[in-house]
């Protein structure tokens, strides 16, 4: 892997450049970025249909087709977002505090960037944009590593930043793409120590798990979303269902949609005779506990242990019915990812009980799981949904894509 020590020898290099940017000569290079993906998009949009006509062949499903499908409409959306990382403001250099000390010296708490980000990810290009945009506004380099089928849509896009960067004068090994999709190369990222501050996995249940349990590399764990919404007995139920229906259909593919609906067993009924109509024309998959397949007969499937902890990423909702509060609360807590949990209820204190209780990054009352992104919490962009404690929590922006240094000044003070 000797490819691979030169190229984070080189995003080493690159990010010490690219941490003394000043905000202006960042925010150059994210429009000429932005500009270089519209004007250049037909090649962007052949190399996306090679990659789409092998997924094809394949036998790839078309909710995970429409993850790595773009389009003219989705490639200016993703250049606006690009612009719109640059007008966010400038983590870098921010004091975060300010204090002296009775010896007369002054310390200076300051945000710095990480350094080398990596990034593992999936069958999304529109991820190689957007972590290499957040990481430049960041002040970091990045090493990316997708997919084998978004290889060619992501050879295409890193060739088209990479020219942009030279032309405004920034190092263009700020944004690197390792083009070797296979496991060997992902391990050995997951090696790269000396090169390498953080690695960040964005995928699937498997793709997290392996790199968590693999990497020696310092690891952001993000995006495995086992998602609940937690219809409870004094739910507004024509609510309720529009919540779900928003949750899981409206991009079933994403870590934030809903895979599994916990339901009052004094409500399910009702609830599903509101529900049906649009579950039935999402053709919507059911797999149910013993008491929805006694209201739905085969309409639902018998659901299995290993149901309730399925990120399925396409249109399929595990249903569990609970007596109460306490049972759902129990019940999310054994199978919860971490990442997004709703209820659904009018009443204020069972509420406040569950978002109290419930350990994950965003817990809802009365809204859908899909709000938990970067743009929608008002961050701008996100390179990841974090589902640990630990530097990062939630959806990632360009402040968690920093750490800090304390900077002390003194007059000749010795210990």
């Amino acid at each position: 892997m000797s490819e691979l020590i030169e190229t984070g020898k080189a995003a080493k290099r690159a990010s010490r450049a690219v941490a003394l940017l000043t905000t202006e000569e960042k925010n150059r290079a994210l429009y000429a970025i932005a500009d270089a993906l519209t004007e250049k998009a037909e090649a962007w949009l052949a190399a996306n249909a090679e990659d789409l006509a092998e997924a094809e062949k394949s036998g790839m499903s078309e909710s995970l087709l429409d993850r790595l499908r773009l389009t003219r409409e989705r490639i200016e959306k993703i250049a606006d977002g690009v612009r719109a990382a640059a007008e966010l403001p400038d983590p870098v250099g921010e004091t975060i505090r300010e204090w002296s000390r009775p010896n007369g010296l002054v310390i200076i708490k300051r945000r710095v960037p990480l350094g080398v980000i990596a990034i593992i990810y999936e069958a999304r290009p529109n991820v190689t944009v957007d972590a290499a945009a957040l990481c430049l506004k960041s002040g970091n380099a990045c090493i990316l590593r997708g997919g084998r089928e978004a290889i060619r849509s992501n050879i295409c896009a890193v060739k088209i930043m990479r020219e942009a960067l030279a032309g405004v004068g920034v190092d263009e090994n700020a944004v690197s793409l390792i083009e070797d999709t296979s496991r060997e190369s992902a391990r050995a990222l997951m090696h790269l120590n000396d090169y390498v501050d953080v690695l960040i996995p964005r995928g699937g249940r498997g793709l997290i798990r392996s790199v968590v349990n693999e990497a020696s590399v310092p690891v952001i764990r993000t995006g495995e979303g086992v998602c609940h919404v937690y219809v409870e007995s004094e739910a507004d139920i024509s609510m309720a269902s529009d919540i779900l229906r928003n949750a899981k259909c409206s991009r079933p593919s994403v870590c934030n949609a809903a895979e599994c609906l916990v339901l009052d067993k004094a409500i399910a009924e009702a609830f599903l005779n509101e529900a049906m109509g649009w579950m039935d024309d999402a053709h919507l998959e059911l797999r149910g506990d013993s008491k929805i397949c006694n209201i739905l007969g085969t309409r639902a499937k018998e659901a299995t242990e290993e149901d309730w902890d399925t990120e399925y990423g396409d249109l399929i909702l595990a249903v569990k019915t609970v007596r109460g509060i306490d049972e759902a609360i129990e019940f999310i807590s054994e199978h919860t990812t971490g990442h997004s949990e709703a209820i659904i209820t009018e009443n204020a204190g069972k509420a406040a009980r569950f978002m109290n209780e419930i350990d994950a990054a965003a817990v809802y009352h009365n809204a859908s799981t899909r709000f938990t992104d970067g743009g929608e919490f008002g961050f701008g962009a996100e390179i990841g949904i974090s589902t640990q404690k630990l530097h990062a929590r939630g959806p990632m922006g360009l402040e968690e894509l920093t750490s800090w240094k304390y900077l002390i000044e003194g007059k000749g003070q010795v210990r």
